[in-house]
C-alpha cells in the first residue's frame, strides 16, 4: 500500500464497493462467494461479476449487514499491517495468511473463478 496511490478519494472507493461489481471489488467477490453467488465471466470474458440480479441482491445484503468505517492516518498502510497481524480478521487474504481461515477462503474464491472460467460469458 506504502507505494501505491490512488486517484479516488476514499468515499469514492467505498461507494464503488457497495454499488459496484465483484470484478474490480474484493470486498464484494469475497462475501458474494461465501452466500454461495454464481460467478461468471461478463463482456469479453475477462471481467468476472455474479451478473445484474446477483449483485444486486449482494448489494442489498452489503447494506443490511456490512458497514464501514474508517479513522485518519498519516501512514495508513503501517496501521493495516499491525492490525492485520494483531486482529482475527477471516475475510481478509492480504497480509493475512496466519489467519485460520485464509487458506480455506483462498481456495474457494479460486474455486468460483474457475467454474467461471468453464462457463459461457455472460450477457
Amino acid at each position: 500500500m506504502a507505494n501505491r496511490t490512488s486517484t479516488q478519494n476514499l468515499r469514492k472507493r467505498v461507494r464503488y464497493h457497495y454499488r459496484g461489481n465483484a470484478a474490480g471489488s474484493t470486498l464484494r467477490l469475497t462475501p458474494g462467494c461465501l452466500l454461495g453467488l454464481e460467478l461468471r465471466r461478463v463482456g469479453s470474458g475477462k471481467r468476472m461479476t455474479f451478473g445484474k440480479a446477483d449483485e444486486a441482491a449482494l448489494s442489498q445484503w452489503m447494506a443490511d449487514n456490512a458497514r464501514v468505517c474508517w479513522i485518519e492516518q498519516s501512514e495508513p498502510w503501517a496501521l493495516e499491517s499491525r492490525l492485520t497481524s494483531e486482529l482475527d480478521l477471516p475475510l481478509n487474504l492480504d497480509q493475512n495468511r496466519h489467519n485460520a481461515f485464509h487458506g480455506r477462503l483462498k481456495e474457494l474464491r479460486a474455486q468460483a473463478c474457475q467454474w467461471a472460467r468453464e462457463l459461457p460469458i455472460s450477457l
